[in-house]
């Protein structure tokens, strides 16, 4: 039975200390089950550390971190949570080794270096001394798993050593030994890359000790330090308000895109921006374990698993193998030359298959990162990479998610009559948290509008609002509210209201003293690359954009009518309808995106074959998504889309240029036109040629494919409906 993490309680003991570095020893380093990529991320997210090397075979690991900590309490904090591993630190499935130091590399190729001057008793005790643990990898991967490149290596060093041809054995050993090296620190190197991204964005905190405020590193952020932040200024730490009040955007951490009020006592993850009034917080978590620091073991624990692709071509790799080393014995039989034999099986085909899979994938995430699109590994890749639908759900994705004032028609046609009218509603609605009072107050404060005030402020839940101005009162609500419920004569305002609705837009009625002063009408606009991204992605191989609306078909149809660019359009859709509507595409053989954000796109983003979430979107979407947005700008998936279609194409370009130069190495070994070193050593250098093609490549920004929309695009969007759009083809064809 497998043990499980907490059966494994590590202890680690301090073997080397200076100040700024840290040597710290433990056997628990050496289990194959602990993933050292994880904990290399864990600890690099430590405030003020500058680099971490862990080498299993040795049970160590070193800590670099900024000299003016202080060294004691650097240790202890290290100390605390490599003893305290989270369950995510162990893999179920056993690890690789992390491949030789440099240490190790340098001591082999001394070796063959010596070979020839050495006593030839000494270079054969020291050659099979040395090829030992590649001969018993060999023998157990034989009995274990069958023929693969471990066997190949084997059998090359054990001919070489059966012909007594010792400088051959150690040579091919340091070469191997040499890019084992360079492809684990090709690996570590763009894993540390995607480290990177998740450093903290705030470099200096300002913290209160000793009644006196200081702004100090953020690396020296203590547990139970007093944090302030003012407008502006993002919460590094995890902890409570304990003093001021403040409007905190929590976007990027919950998906609420309504600013959070916050007030003593209350709970504040790291992350928020302070947007209006200054906090101060007593930090409860600081570094990586903060919510924000968290990212770091989600995207380790993405990098365990290998996209279906990458598991064929690994398993082409290994089937490849079997064909190499029979044709070494073949030759081997027809010649009796081992030379020639070892030669054949210095070449195999998995290596550069096998490892360009894991860097191409990395550097891409590397890449989106910076992009402001993180990528949940190899699996989201390859599904952006095969997909050819995609479905957004239009509110907040499509859209910009908050509604904005579009007309103002007061039923009085004297100058200033729309401002008065709209002061008027705005003074009505200031104090009412709705997201259509947040449109009417902001179109006022644009305008440097005064609002007047009100007494008597009534609100009547899914109807409007009740208030007293000048001691008339004042309505604003929706039409039934107004002439319905309230008995005020709306219908002068109809033809005009008939008309906007039909545009797709919300109305807003406002009276003053039992008379209909007019009508605010305001919808939710597009955002302003929506137009763009739709052309971006067709011009990338989608073949079918589809749209999902809880909305009105009218509201639909004005919006389809903006954007020609969608295929389908299903409006007034529930949840389970999205649910419908993809099971459909599916059973077609589509191979679908869906990007939403709400609570209720969770199933679909869980169904489709890869869910993207925008940064706004409720926890939930996030966590099923398997790509988010950072930036609350739909470019990503573009931009996503590329890099999977870039990736898709290295990993191919590495397969046949791997397959084509190592089976002409194998033609030439076969005609013994090389010998045995000089097969190894291009064999060798064309992976590591591959992994470095691969690395660079897949790390270079996606292409410039978007344009910026014309000047004049949201006055064209915000008025180009026109009143017979709900009659258009596109409106009828709504679903």
């Amino acid at each position: 039975m497998t043990r499980g993490p907490q059966s494994r309680k590590p202890r680690f003991r301090t073997v080397h200390e200076i100040q700024g570095r840290l040597r710290l020893k433990s056997n628990q380093l050496r289990d194959p089950h602990l993933d050292i990529e994880y904990v290399s991320a864990l600890m690099l997210a430590q405030p003020g550390v500058k680099e971490v090397r862990i080498n299993p075979s040795a049970a160590c690991i070193i800590i670099r971190y900024s000299p003016d900590q202080d060294a004691h309490a650097a240790r202890e904090r290290f100390l605390k949570v490599l003893h305290n591993l989270p369950r995510d630190a162990w893999s179920p499935v056993p690890g690789s080794p992390g491949g030789p130091d440099r240490t190790g590399v340098a001591g082999r190729a001394l070796a063959a270096a010596l070979t020839p001057v050495l006593p030839r008793p000494v270079a054969a005790v020291m050659s099979w001394t040395l090829a030992a643990p590649t001969l018993l990898k060999g023998a157990d991967t034989l009995v274990n798993e069958g023929l693969k490149v471990e066997v190949l290596d084997a059998s090359v060093k054990l001919f070489a050593l059966i012909q007594g041809d010792y400088f051959t054995s150690n040579t091919v050993g340091a070469m191997l030994s040499l890019a084992d090296h360079v492809e684990h620190r090709a690996e570590r190197k763009t894993t540390d890359l995607l480290s990177g991204l998740l450093r903290p964005q705030v470099e200096t905190v300002r913290v209160r000790r000793n009644d006196l405020d200081v702004q100090i590193p953020f690396e020296e952020t203590l547990v139970g330090d007093l944090v302030l932040c003012g407008p502006g200024e993002m919460s590094a730490v995890d902890g409570t308000v304990v003093e001021g009040e403040a409007l905190v955007n929590t976007a990027a951490i919950t998906g609420e895109s309504v600013p959070l009020h916050v007030a003593p006592g209350d709970e504040l993850l790291s992350g928020g921006v302070v947007e209006e009034g200054s906090l101060v917080i007593r930090a409860q978590s600081v570094g990586s374990d903060t919510s924000t620091a968290r990212i770091s073991g989600y995207i380790q624990r993405s990098l365990r698993n290998s996209s279906e692709k990458q598991e064929r071509t690994e398993k082409l790799a290994d089937r490849l193998a079997p064909i190499t080393f029979g044709l070494g014995l073949g030759i081997f039989a027809f010649t009796g030359s081992l030379a020639r034999a070892a030669s054949v099986l210095t070449v195999d085909y998995s290596c550069a298959v096998k490892l360009s899979t894991p860097v191409a994938v990395r550097s891409a995430m590397y890449a989106a990162g910076k992009e402001g699109v993180l990528l949940k590994g190899a699996r989201a890749l390859e599904s952006l990479a095969s997909a050819d639908t995609v479905i957004f759900d239009k509110t907040g994705t499509l859209t910009q998610g908050a509604l904005e004032v579009t007309d103002i028609v007061p039923l009085d046609d004297a100058a200033g009559a729309a401002d008065r009218l709209l002061a008027l509603a705005a003074g009505a609605e200031r104090h009412y948290s709705h997201p259509i009072a947040a449109a009417v107050v902001a179109a006022a404060r644009e305008k440097g509008l005064d609002m007047p005030e009100m007494s008597q402020v009534d609100f009547i839940v899914a109807h409007g609002v009740s208030a007293y101005v000048n001691e008339k009162r004042v309505l604003a609500g929706s039409r039934h509210f107004i002439h319905d419920d309230e008995k005020v004569d709306c219908t002068a305002g109809d033809r005009k209201a008939r008309s906007l609705q039909e545009q797709g837009k919300s109305l807003l009625y406002i009276a003053r003293d039992g008379r209909l002063e007019g009508i605010i009408a305001m919808r939710d606009t597009l955002r302003p690359e929506t137009a763009s991204v739709l052309d971006g992605l067709r011009s990338l191989g989608i073949r079918r954009l589809v749209m999902l609306t809880g909305d009105q078909e009218r509201v639909a149809s004005a919006l389809w009518t903006e954007l020609p660019e969608l295929d389908e359009v299903h409006a007034e859709c529930k949840p389970e309808d999205k649910a419908r509507v993809l099971e459909k595409l599916k059973a077609e053989g589509r191979n679908i995106i869906f990007v939403g954000d709400g609570v209720n796109d969770a199933p679909a983003l869980a169904a489709a074959d890869v869910g993207v979430s925008m940064p706004s979107g409720a926890e939930l979407a996030r966590d099923m998504a398997q790509v988010l947005l950072m930036k609350d700008d739909l470019t990503g998936l573009v931009h996503a889309r590329q890099l999977a279609l870039r990736t898709d194409q290295i990993l191919k370009e590495c397969l046949w240029t791997s397959v084509g130069i190592n089976t002409a190495l194998l033609g030439l070994a076969s005609a013994d036109l090389i010998p045995t070193v000089v097969s190894a050593a291009v064999h060798n250098g064309s992976t590591l040629g591959v992994l470095a093609y691969a690395g660079m490549r897949g790390a270079a920004p996606p292409r410039a494919l978007l344009t910026a929309p014309p000047a004049d695009w949201e006055n064209a969007t915000a008025h180009g409906v026109e009143d017979d759009a709900g009659d258009s083809t596109a409106g009828d064809a709504v679903k």
